[in-house]
């Protein structure tokens, strides 16, 4: 039997304000970790929905994607599953405090890129920082880069 790999499209925030950027704890399989907030792209749903919900689900902050700060592809360590993430930077909107986070999210925190350096062997993943990372090196795409057809 022939299996068909594919790869786990996820997408990510990367929100900064006043030089830090917005964060979540969360658990995990490997304890407690921070990463973006970021997720899966469920079916139908384009890169730049995906991405400005699973900000709100994650962190009760309203986001908008503006820009593509990059592609990555990330096979885990274990082999189980290849990453495959578009990471975007927005615009912050309204904040929501009452807005109760998904399962898993313990609190959304605001953290300078040294505080993040700082917790690199807590990171959900190496492109937390990667990301980072290149948001400062100031990568940014448009997005007419991506299509989306309903």
């Amino acid at each position: 039997m022939n299996r068909i790999w594919k790869p786990n499209v996820t997408v990510a925030a990367l929100i900064e304000r006043d030089g830090r950027f917005l964060l979540v704890e969360e658990e995990t399989d490997d304890g407690l970790r921070f990463n973006q907030p970021a997720g899966h792209l469920d079916e139908s749903e384009s890169l730049l929905a995906a991405c400005a919900r699973e900000a709100l689900e994650e962190t009760a902050w309203a986001f908008t994607p503006t820009a593509l700060v990059g592609i990555y592809q990330w096979p885990r360590p274990q082999g189980d599953i290849t990453y495959l993430r578009f990471a975007f930077s927005g615009e912050l909107g309204a904040h929501e405090p009452g807005r109760v986070l998904d399962d898993g999210i313990l609190r959304a925190v605001w953290m300078t890129p040294d505080e993040i350096r700082a917790t690199a062997a807590r990171h959900r993943s190496p492109l937390v920082s990667r990301c980072v990372d290149d948001y400062l090196a100031g990568r940014r795409f448009p997005l007419d880069l991506i299509r989306h057809y309903d």
